[in-house]
C-alpha cells in the first residue's frame, strides 16, 4: 500500500467512528483516536466516546488514545503529538497500516504535517505580564504568529494568554523542535447535507441527555473536579456544569448548547476546508450511503478505482 495512514475526518455526528472501525478492521489494524476530549477518562457522554462504535462483527477493534488522561488534566497538542507518534510507530512496525479518527482539525493537521513541536513550559512572569492587557489586545498579539482559523484558542481568557505563551516559546526556541517521520496518508472526509447535519446534532444532543449526560458531569463535580475545569472542556461540560450551579435554567442550558454545537459543527468544516485550500485532497463520502458503500468507497481509493 502506497500510504502509511489513512485518516478518516468529519464534523461531530457524521458517523465517522463506525466508518473508521471497520476500515481497520477490514485491515487488521487499529484506530488512533483525534478527538481532544475522548482522551479524558469519566468523560463518555459528553465526548461521544461510545466504545460500542469499535465492535465489529463481533469482535473489538483495538483503539488508542482514549481514555489516557483524568478530567481536569489540561492534555495538549505537544502531547497529543508525541502520544500519536508512538502509537503510529508500533503499529507500523508491526506491519499495519493505522487509521487515524476524530474532528479536531488541529490535531489531525498536526500529524498528517508532522508539525515540529515543543514541550512549551509555564513563563508566570509572562503570564503576569499577558494578564493586564484586554482580550482583544491577546487576540491581536496572537494573530501575529498565526492566523486564528477557529475561535478554540480564545474561548476562555486562560486559553488565550496560554495560545500566547505557546506561540512566543516555539518562536524563541525553533531550533529545538523534534523531528517526526513523514506521513503519507489517504484523506477520507465523512459528511451530511447542512440542515440534515443540524438535524442530526439536535437529536443527538437530546438522546445524551436522556442516557445521562446532566448525571455525568455532576459525577464529576462530585469526584472533586472544578467547575472551572470542565467550562474548560467546552460545549456539553460547560453548560451542562453552568446548568447544575444553577446559572443557567434546563431550557437556557439545551438551547445555548445547540447552538454551540451547530457553531462548531460549523468551525470543523471551516477548517477541513482551510486544509484543502492549503494542498491536502480530502475525499468527502456522503453520510447517507449505507456502512457497506462508504467502507467499498474508501478501499476503492486505497486502491486508486
Amino acid at each position: 500500500m502506497k500510504y502509511n495512514l489513512i485518516t478518516i475526518l468529519g464534523p461531530t455526528a457524521s458517523g465517522k467512528t463506525t466508518l473508521a472501525a471497520n476500515i481497520a478492521s477490514k485491515l487488521g489494524s487499529a484506530v488512533i483516536s483525534a478527538d481532544s476530549r475522548q482522551v479524558y477518562r469519566y468523560m463518555d457522554i459528553g465526548t461521544g466516546k461510545d466504545l460500542r462504535d469499535y465492535i465489529v462483527e463481533g469482535q473489538l477493534v483495538k483503539s488508542y488514545l482514549i481514555n489516557i488522561c483524568d478530567p481536569g488534566d489540561k492534555y495538549n497538542l505537544y502531547e497529543y503529538q508525541n502520544d500519536f507518534f508512538d502509537v503510529f510507530k508500533s503499529i507500523t512496525l508491526a506491519g499495519q497500516v493505522p487509521v487515524l479518527c476524530g474532528g479536531s482539525g488541529l490535531y489531525i493537521e498536526s500529524v498528517l504535517k508532522s508539525y515540529k513541536m515543543l514541550k512549551v513550559p509555564v513563563n508566570l512572569p509572562l503570564r503576569n505580564e499577558l494578564s493586564n492587557k484586554p482580550d482583544e489586545e491577546l487576540s491581536k498579539l496572537l494573530s501575529k504568529y498565526r492566523k486564528l482559523h477557529n475561535t478554540t484558542d480564545t474561548i476562555t481568557r486562560k486559553r488565550l494568554i496560554r495560545a500566547v505563551e505557546i506561540e512566543i516559546y516555539h518562536k524563541e526556541h525553533a531550533e529545538e523542535q523534534t523531528n517526526y517521520p513523514e506521513i503519507n496518508s489517504l484523506v477520507v472526509g465523512v459528511k451530511f447535507d447542512r440542515e440534515f447535519q443540524k438535524q442530526r446534532i439536535t437529536e443527538r444532543l437530546k438522546t445524551r441527555i436522556k442516557n445521562g449526560l446532566i448525571e455525568e458531569v455532576q459525577q464529576l463535580l462530585d469526584r472533586n473536579i472544578l467547575p472551572e475545569d470542565l467550562i474548560y472542556y467546552g460545549l456539553e461540560y460547560k453548560f451542562v456544569t453552568l446548568y447544575l450551579l444553577e446559572q443557567l435554567t434546563y431550557d437556557e442550558m439545551f438551547n445555548q448548547l445547540n447552538i454551540a454545537i451547530h457553531q462548531f459543527s460549523k468551525r470543523q468544516m471551516t477548517w477541513f476546508r482551510k486544509m484543502e485550500r492549503e494542498g491536502f485532497r480530502i475525499n468527502w463520502i456522503d453520510g447517507i450511503l449505507p456502512l457497506e458503500e462508504k467502507v467499498e468507497k474508501v478501499f476503492d481509493l486505497l486502491n486508486d478505482k
